[in-house]
């Protein structure tokens, strides 16, 4: 169980936007004496994004009719930004993307 548990937390993803990251936490949790079958069975199904699969968000959440490239822009924000690229001054104030 343990040895399951550090396997999943070795294949866990470094955030760059957290102080904290859920791999130190795992790797902590891992050694605990009173670990269950319950949180490894939970840690694991983070990291096949069952809970993403089980419960999906459809198409129209995702394109709102208001603004159908909010999220799409969202997220292109955050990669540009943990690869350090920010946006020009010009387009934050007229806001341009």
């Amino acid at each position: 169980m343990r040895q399951q548990f550090r396997r999943i937390a070795a294949a866990w993803p470094v955030d760059p936007f957290r102080t904290v990251q859920l791999k130190t936490f795992f790797e902590s949790l891992a050694e605990h004496p009173n670990l269950t079958p319950q949180a490894v069975s939970a840690a694991n199904a983070l990291q096949n994004n069952e809970f993403q699969k089980k419960f999906a968000v459809s198409d129209r959440t995702l394109r709102p009719a208001s603004m159908p490239h909010h999220y799409e822009r969202l997220v292109e924000g955050f990669e540009k930004s943990a690869k350090g690229i920010g946006r020009p001054w010009w387009k934050i104030f007229f806001r341009i993307w």
